[in-house]
């Protein structure tokens, strides 16, 4: 058994001072402060003096890292960028596609599939992050707001579509991002939705009243808001209107100081509140890496100061979301508390899985970060796992 102890513990909702938290077998056994909670005799002292323990971070929107993009796995699966997203806090994530061709989007949704089943099975090895579900970001987008996404490979929703992604990816589709004002888009919003994939609304043109009849339809989160929507208009708030003042809906967002200026982002986090606004990275195989020319699915981006750019358009990101979360303390004023609730907590239950991820409470498995006071990761744990644990 370790006994974790720091300055202090957000879990994220509730803040406890000197904390510690007993772990054993991979999992929280108990978490309070030391002031009630003796350390069992046998138990391993592990002591960050002044630093800041939270759940480990959640990406719902990650292409790649470390050079490897979640299109082309190879016989190592994701490693490389699994230990990417582990150094940089994340503990769980939702590797996403981008539209190509019917016959890849297959084959990299069932290699995805066994990478996450493979995962479950505690067969993955070392610090890294650990693959929760799949997060499928096209080809059911517009084509005026399709961004990079490659115009011959976007489909028209179907229902029988969406049968053959399911299958390929055995049912571990956990999120999708539709445009709701294609035609056939509420339909397979509702058969997604009735399958408990989480509809995310995006790369989208639609009207304030196409939004909402995907709403109805079940729709309950947006895409990277601002980037791939129509922009606001006080006469004709569209999409991003929807997205910004209605309470059902979850929103993300990418806090590279890049894709959004800072005073969107905190117009973003007033209008979301803290429990509806979610960080993710958008990160691509880049992520981690030296500045050059790397892929996202069958596009070639070019990386230089931070943007990633294919042709004049941004093409994801190569931002980490410990980052994210500084730059939503710095940009939108929020406190650690607040930031770190949209990196953990808030995706986790978006994405429902609130029971393996997003929290410290006891009976969940020990994924963890340390942070020094300024936000920055010391250390982070996978299920129990970390460097010297």
């Amino acid at each position: 058994m370790i006994a974790l102890t720091a300055g202090v513990l957000f879990t994220p909702l509730m803040r406890v001072a000197e904390p510690v938290v007993l772990i054993e077998d991979g999992l929280i056994i108990a978490v309070d402060s030391r002031t009630r909670l003796a350390q069992p005799a046998g138990a391993r002292p592990v002591d960050f003096p002044d630093a800041i323990l939270a759940p480990g971070f959640v990406d719902i929107h990650v292409h790649g890292g470390g050079g490897q993009d979640v299109m082309h796995p190879d016989e190592r699966g994701l490693s490389r960028m699994e230990a990417v997203l582990a150094r940089h806090g994340v503990s769980s994530y939702f590797p996403t596609t981008v539209t190509a061709p019917l016959d890849l989007t297959l084959s990299s949704l069932e290699r995805l599939a066994a990478i996450i089943e493979n995962s479950a099975a505690g067969q993955a090895n070392g610090l890294r992050s650990r693959p929760l579900g799949i997060h499928l970001e096209g080809p059911f987008l517009s084509h005026a707001r399709r961004g990079v996404h490659p115009a011959e490979n976007l489909l028209p929703p179907t229902v029988a579509v969406f049968e053959r992604f399911w299958q390929a990816a055995r049912g571990h589709v956990s999120l999708m991002t539709i445009a709701p004002e294609v035609e056939g888009a509420i339909e397979v919003i509702r058969e997604a939705s009735r399958r408990g994939v989480a509809i995310s609304l995006g790369h989208s043109d639609a009207s304030w009243d196409q939004t909402r009849a995907a709403v109805a339809a079940g729709a309950r989160h947006a895409t990277h808001t601002f980037n791939a929507m129509r922009p606001l208009s006080h006469r004709d708030p569209g999409i991003l209107g929807v997205v910004l003042t209605d309470a059902a809906l979850s929103a993300d967002i990418i806090l590279d100081g890049i894709h959004v200026h800072p005073a969107m982002a905190k117009l973003f986090m007033q209008m979301k509140g803290p429990e509806r606004a979610v960080l993710i990275s958008d990160g691509l195989s880049a992520t981690g890496m030296p500045e050059g020319r790397y892929r996202l699915g069958l596009l070639e981006v070019e990386v230089h100061d931070g943007k990633c750019l294919a042709g004049q358009t941004l093409a994801g990101s190569v931002l980490t979301l410990d980052r994210g979360v500084r730059n939503a303390m710095k940009f939108a004023n929020l406190d650690g508390q607040q930031a770190l609730r949209a990196a953990t907590l808030n995706p986790a239950q978006i994405l429902g899985v609130g029971s393996q991820a997003g929290t410290l409470a006891p009976g969940m498995p020990a994924d963890i970060v340390i942070l020094s006071r300024d936000y920055k990761v010391i250390q982070t744990m996978v299920r129990g796992r970390g460097l010297g644990f």
